[in-house]
Formats: structure tokens, sequence, C-alpha cells
């Protein structure tokens, strides 16, 4: 038989899984074999990762390629899940050659993707939803076979699953801690913050000795650390979120301020001259000229603290906070040694930094569609 395509995953997957389907089929009928040998749904696994191997290797068609490794990749992943459920920490060397075989799919799947140029808008947008998608679920995928395959203890690492199931049963608890947190601490923060770094970056752009003085000033107070502000900002403010929004205006302020002077500068000395060629003023300069040159460093600075707001936020929770917050639950959840419900925090905190993030960085590429960064991506 001759193959077109000589990627080398697809060829260390072979011989991985003509063993393995070797070895299930010898091992068929042995009592107390470890998974993936005795259950059907390892059987299927195997021949999932073998079938999906040699008709990747025999196409011709890339996109076909790839979409015979992704359904061999995720197919025999949802089959070996399947048949450790009830043999947890059981599973021996051919359960991790099998997940390892199936990583190898998805990893010559993704690298395929990853080549192909798009030339239709929607393709283009898919393909880039795809790829992190792919990268993402074979980290959950990984997480969740080797936590249950090695019988890992639930308190230090609880599977995916696990996760997920805590998540659907704590939607209620979830959603008030998201509440405090993000809706009242971390937004009204965000916004006030970075107004505040804006505006005072405008007067110092415009008042030479506040630049030379705020500056270096912004600078120590970034290195700040949040354990050391936060308890006072909660004696200053009280227990409630508006001593969190303080924490969360106090790390954000000093990106936004240090981001937007340095954009006020980016403008050339010829674009400038052409405006004082044009009789303009400060202000017509400043709306006309520098401050969309200075809309990358602003966006910038938007992002970093979309991130950072978050973080202060549940940070400063963990020092004093009413019977709700996600620091609060977290603290208290780890106390109860309730680990699951600590990690459904940690997700529901990353998936609404991510969502922010996202947003700020749409909201930049409408913005700013006449820069190099965005015309190229």
């Amino acid at each position: 038989m001759r193959f077109p395509n000589h990627s080398w995953q697809t060829w260390i997957v072979l011989p991985f899984a003509g063993l393995l389907a070797f070895l299930f089929a010898s091992m068929n009928g042995v009592p107390s074999a470890p998974p993936p040998y005795g259950t059907l749904s390892g059987g299927v696994a195997i021949a999932l990762v073998l079938i999906s191997t040699l008709a990747a290797n025999y196409t011709s068609n890339r996109l076909l390629e790839a979409v015979f490794l992704f359904a061999g990749a995720h197919g025999a992943a949802f089959f070996l899940l399947a048949g450790i459920k009830g043999h947890e920490g059981t599973a021996g060397p051919a359960y991790y050659l099998l997940l390892a075989s199936a990583w190898l799919l998805a990893w010559r799947c993704v690298t395929i993707l990853s080549g192909r140029r798009a030339t239709a808008r929607p393709m283009s947008i898919a393909l880039r939803l795809i790829i992190p998608a792919i990268f993402g679920a074979w980290i959950l995928i990984i997480w969740e076979a080797v936590t249950r395959g090695a019988g890992i203890p639930f308190i230090l690492l609880p599977p995916p699953s696990a996760i997920g199931a805590r998540i659907a049963n704590s939607l209620p608890i979830l959603g008030s801690d998201v509440r405090q947190t993000i809706f009242k601490a971390v937004l009204i923060g965000y916004v006030v913050g970075n107004l505040a770094g804006f505006v005072v970056a405008i007067l110092a752009d415009r008042v030479p000795f506040l630049r030379r003085g705020l500056l270096p000033i912004g600078n120590m107070v970034s290195a700040l650390p949040i354990i050391g502000v936060a308890p006072i900002m909660v004696m200053w403010f009280g227990f409630d979120w508006p001593s969190k929004a303080a924490v969360v205006i106090i790390m954000t302020f000093f990106p936004m301020l240090v981001n937007t002077v340095a954009g006020l500068a980016a403008s050339g000395h010829m674009e400038r001259d052409l405006m004082r060629t044009y009789a303009s003023g400060y202000w017509p300069t400043l709306l006309k000229l520098r401050l969309p040159a200075a809309m990358p460093f602003i966006f910038n600075a938007l992002k970093i603290n979309s991130t950072l707001a978050l973080i202060g936020a549940i940070v400063a929770e963990f020092f004093g906070t009413p019977v709700v917050g996600m620091g609060f639950r977290i603290s208290t959840e780890v106390g109860r040694m309730n680990i699951d419900m600590v990690w459904a925090e940690i997700a529901v905190a990353a998936l609404a930094g991510s969502v922010f993030y996202g947003v700020v960085a749409l909201i930049e590429r409408a913005v700013t569609f006449w820069h190099p960064s965005v015309r190229g991506g």
C-alpha cells in the first residue's frame, strides 16, 4: 500500500495502534485485565485510532485527512474515558499509550488546520475558533484521563467531569458570587480606574511637570503587593464591594496612565508638523492625530487591566467580605476541603476573564482597524 502522507505523528501512531490491537485480541477474556483491555469501549477506541490513522495516511486531500484525524482522535478519547468508568486507578501502560496515540492524531489535525489559508471570511473565522477549541479540549481530555486512570485523590486534583458537575449543581451560588465580584467590584473598579488613568494621562501630557512627577510614582505604586494594599482598603471602605473596587482602581489606574502617556507620544514629527501648518491647536491635534495614534497603547492597557481587575477583586475578598463573592467562596471551601467547588469558582473566573478580554479585543479590532497588527490579522 502506498501512503501519500508522511507525517511523523501518524507514523508513530501506526505501530502503537497495531501493537495495542494485537494485545487487545490476545488478552480478550483474561480476567482482571487492566483498561483498555477487557472492555468493549477499549476495543472501539483502539479500532478508531487504527482506522483513522490508515485513512488519514492514504488520502491525498488535506482537509479530509484532518476530518479523519479529528474523528479518530476524539472518538477514541470518548470511548477510552467511557471504558475507565468503574475501573479508576487500575489503568495500565496500554491505557496511556492509547491516550498518547489519540493525542498525536489530534496534534496532526491541528497542524493541518494551522497550515490552511482560507480565502473566505467565514472559513477563516471558523479555523481561528476550531484550532484553540481542539487544543483546549485536549487539555481537559488528558486531565480527565490521567486523574481517573491513575486514581489521583479527589482532594488533590478532581477530574474536569466532577468540576463540571459541581458547576451545574451550584449555579445559584456561583451566580451570586459572580454578581458580587464581577458586576460590582470588577466592572465598577475597572471603569473608574481606566477612566481616571486616561484623564490624568491627558493632564500629564498637557502639564510637563506632572508627567515628570507622576510616571516614577506610577511605576512605584504599580509594584505594590496586592496582599498589602487589600487589607488597607478593607479598613478604609468596609467589608462590602467598595473596598474591592478600590483595589481594582489602584491596580488599573497606573497601567492606563503609563500606556496612554506613551501612546500620546507615538505620533511622528512629520504628522505633528503637518498639523502645525494647518494652524491646529493642542486640542484639535490631540483629537485628530495623537489620540488615534495612541489607541493601540490604550487598548493594550485595557486588555492588561481586564485580567488585573479580576485578580485584584478576588484576592481582595480574601481579606474581609460579606458571605458572598468568588474570593470568599474559594477561601471558605478550601478550609472545608470542598476542592471541587474551589475549582468550579476558578473555572468560572477563568471563563469570565476570557470573555472580558475577548470583548475588549473585539472592540480594539473595530477601533484600530487601520493599525498594521489588525490589518495583518
